[in-house]
């Protein structure tokens, strides 16, 4: 046996027991009386079609009519076996249709906060434990060990963790600076020979940097494979004038006066 052949919306039968595909189709009326019977008559709408689950089930699929659900559908599963001369009603359900208007999923209060959110005097605390941070350099009261501490950036009394880092790299390198975008992809060179890069300290400093071009990405971290039409290596266009266009020159024009129209004749 093989299973329904999907044709538009209505699926038919292929090899299987004839009369247990007539059976199963044949209770199209029978499907909609039960919707009614759940729901009312004002309920169910137009036939949608059937879809077969195996040689004894087919769903029978009618339009929804409910306040607040347009585009769902009524889905009824019917059911017989082999020498029955009817179907029996074994499920009555509302579900969304490919047109239906659904909630988004949804997310935590927690996880709410998207980036590009934070406005001016917004607040807004790291969580608790956040992995992103471990705890800095606190003081040895050695003034030279301290001096040194500092400029290294460990005065602080929280830093980056390492998985902290490698999160932000991640998030960089695939964004809109790294090297997979459609701007990087449109050219071959790339900010690690740009004269307009400007690498970061540390250990990101081997991959990422800071454009200085105000034309482009500038002030974003870029990828060092990242690249765009500005670079410090991009030839002036041949010619003169637009890339495109010869200059047009309005001085080689010559003017010339009308001739002066001759005077009526008075006759």
């Amino acid at each position: 046996m093989t299973g329904p052949i999907e044709e538009s919306s209505v699926a038919t039968v292929a090899e299987w027991p004839s009369e247990l595909a007539g059976v199963l189709t044949g209770a199209a009326e029978q499907a909609r009386a039960a919707v009614s019977e759940f729901s009312g008559a004002d309920a169910v709408g137009d036939y949608l079609g059937v879809s077969y689950e195996d040689p004894n089930t087919a769903t029978h699929r009618f339009l929804a009519h409910v306040p607040g659900y347009q585009g769902w559908q009524w889905d009824v599963v019917v059911a017989t076996y082999p020498g029955s001369d009817h179907a029996t009603i074994s499920e009555v359900v509302l579900i969304p249709g490919p047109t239906a208007l659904l909630a988004p999923d949804w997310v935590p209060w927690e996880q709410r906060v998207r980036p590009g959110d934070l406005g001016p005097g917004d607040l807004l605390a790291p969580a608790r434990n956040d992995p992103r941070l471990v705890p800095g350099y606190t003081a040895s009261g050695d003034p030279e060990v301290d001096d040194v501490a500092v400029e290294l950036g460990l005065g602080r009394r929280w830093v980056m963790s390492s998985w902290g880092r490698a999160d932000a790299a991640e998030r960089w390198h695939e964004g809109d600076y790294g090297p997979d975008s459609a701007m990087s992809r449109s050219t071959k060179r790339v900010c690690r020979d740009c004269g307009f890069f400007l690498p970061l300290a540390g250990a990101l400093g081997a991959m990422f940097g800071v454009c200085g071009n105000e034309l482009s990405a500038d002030g974003h971290v870029v990828d060092k494979l990242y690249g765009c039409g500005a670079h410090s290596d991009t030839p002036a266009p041949a010619g003169t004038g637009s890339p495109m266009y010869e200059p047009y020159d309005d001085g080689v024009i010559e003017v010339t006066e009308n001739p002066a129209e001759p005077p009526a004749d008075p006759s």
